[in-house]
């Protein structure tokens, strides 16, 4: 430091141990940074409480929907926090609006059944009173079961009937056998593996309908060959249909989806079994997705439930 004087500045020099001046800085900051890592500590602490905590509305909610998607029960409970009761009330009135929607169009099926049961009755009796080859018969006998079938649905239904368990071997291995004798011209090699004993919370009618869909379209687009093969995990079994045709695009596989849409104008399909088989596995609580197979073709993977 410099004094000024008369006779000109004089600078004064203080000399001391630097640890006069840092041990009080040190013993200050000491406790200030543990006080500030506490602090920190316990904003992280009470954040992570906050989310656990404050975010349980939501996870019970995402529970009551599975429950209500897996059908064990009916509505999302009504006793939620103010904040979702809005949400919960639109929730549970859109599932009662898709299962009266569910119900009407079931109704339409049923009396359709239950008006065609009586002429297919008769058509019956006058092709056996006409002599009728077996393969006419046979055709009508399998509209009959249909007929039938869709009438023990609606039944089922109104009833609360419990959905029946069918096995996927057999029902895999009875739709080659009859496609090996529809598409004869065709002689494709057929790799099935289906563990024994593995079935599917779906009726036996519905799943060949969906199998054989399945089949009946891999069958007719595939160069040589198909594989068939199924697996169960976390309560749902996958079933992979994969021929080694040409396969569709990505831009095409939801065309592919659309009733009476048919991307090859070629044979005499109609374009609406890969529709009628998304349906049937939604209306399931399964699903159907395209995709292309290791072989190039196409691969239609079918989840469906493992149980009711």
């Amino acid at each position: 430091m410099e004094v000024p004087t008369p006779r000109g500045a004089v600078t004064i020099t203080a000399i001391g141990p630097r640890r006069i001046v840092e041990e009080p800085l040190r013993e200050a900051m000491i406790p200030l940074l543990g006080s500030l890592a506490l602090l920190g500590a316990g904003l992280a602490l009470a954040t992570l409480l906050q989310l656990r905590f404050g975010l349980r509305p939501l996870r019970d909610l995402r529970t009551a929907l599975v429950a209500v998607r897996a059908g064990t029960q009916r509505h999302v409970p009504d006793e939620q926090p103010g904040e979702l009761q809005p949400l919960v009330t639109e929730l549970n009135a859109l599932i009662d609006q898709n299962a009266a929607g569910l119900a009407h169009a079931r109704q339409h099926v049923a009396n359709l059944a239950h008006g065609l049961k009586t002429p297919l009755a008769a058509l019956s009796l006058r092709l056996a009173e006409a002599g009728a080859g077996d393969d006419v018969r046979d055709m009508v006998d399998q509209i009959d079961r249909r007929v039938r079938h869709h009438l023990g649905r609606a039944h089922a239904d109104a009833t609360g009937g419990a959905r029946s368990r069918t096995p996927i071997a057999p029902a895999i291995d009875d739709l080659v056998a009859v496609l090996r004798r529809i598409h004869a011209d065709r002689p494709i090699a057929v790799d099935i593996a289906i563990p024994a004993g593995l079935a599917v919370a779906i009726d036996a009618q519905d799943l060949d309908e969906m199998i054989g869909n399945l089949l009946d379209n891999a069958w007719r687009h595939a160069r040589s060959a198909l594989k068939i093969d199924a697996a169960a995990a976390d309560g749902v079994v996958t079933l992979d249909v994969a021929d080694d045709g040409e396969g569709i695009d990505d831009a095409a596989i939801a065309q592919a989806m659309l009733p009476g849409r048919r991307l090859d104008e070629r044979g005499d399909g109609h374009g609406f079994g890969l529709s009628i088989t998304r349906e049937l596995a939604e209306l399931s609580g399964g699903t159907l997705v395209l995709g292309r197979s290791t072989t190039g073709g196409l691969l239609a993977r079918l989840s469906l439930p493992l149980r009711a």
